[in-house]
């Protein structure tokens, strides 16, 4: 199955967070997207495995995206070496995907910039054809390397190298993160406080966003990050 887009998350939603507006708006004009859990986040200070996969199930129907995997690796413990890397490859030359979308360079939590290591890495030894992988069915596959690998922006307020228009879809991202009601603020619990479970943490998501789209005259963007330079082909394809 090929898609058009693969877009990965160290737990489910992150992707939600970081891209849920640019993944609407790809699916709206008509791209095929499939989103990758890295873990079940079962390390997560709130909530547990059943109700993430819940709201996850959810998330995605919101964005209408394709389908959503679980690599089921360990929360806090995957690491970017060849048993993992492995897995990656194999999934990537099954969807075939001509774009990634991926954790931020650098991050507040460790397995955001270890997935984003671990994806840049699988993204590239995919394309190599001396590395033999077979389908679950075992049959050969073929290499294949995406085309682009944009990393979204997570907690650190890094500086994007390109933001994309989602003033059409900022509803629908607001949406999609709000099902992880299991994570965020609720006046209820008063205990196991964490850093997105603040009172103003759905605010900020949303602030940034605006903010985002106010510094390129649009209402809402998202920004991503770049490992080597985009290229045009004329001044105009720019806005």
């Amino acid at each position: 199955m090929k898609v058009d887009i693969l877009a990965f998350g160290a737990h489910p939603d992150d992707v939600e967070l970081g891209c849920g507006g640019s993944i609407a708006l790809s699916v709206k004009q008509g791209k095929s997207v499939v989103i990758v859990d890295l873990t079940k986040g079962e390390l997560s200070t709130r909530g547990d495995v059943e109700t993430r996969e819940k709201e996850a199930k959810r998330a995605s129907d919101i964005l209408g995206v394709s389908s959503r995997i679980n690599m089921n690796f360990r929360d806090g413990f995957f690491v970017n070496d060849e048993i993992h890397q492995i897995k990656m490859i194999r999934l990537i030359r099954e969807y075939k995907p001509e774009i990634v979308l991926c954790s931020a360079f650098t991050d507040r939590h460790i397995d955001h910039q270890k997935s984003s290591k671990l994806i840049s890495d699988s993204c590239f030894l995919s394309g190599l054809k001396k590395i033999k992988t077979k389908t679950s069915n075992g049959i050969n596959q073929l290499n294949w390397r995406p085309n682009k690998i944009y990393h979204y922006i997570q907690w650190n307020e890094l500086k994007p190298d390109f933001v994309v228009d989602i003033s059409s879809t900022l509803n629908l991202k607001m949406k999609s993160v709000m099902e992880y009601k299991s994570q965020f603020y609720n006046p209820k619990i008063v205990k196991d406080n964490t850093p997105i479970s603040s009172k103003n943490f759905i605010e900020i998501i949303r602030y940034r966003a605006l903010n985002l789209g106010r510094l390129v005259g649009v209402e809402a963007a998202e920004g991503f990050n770049v490992e080597r330079f985009p290229s045009i082909k004329s001044f105009d394809d720019l806005n």
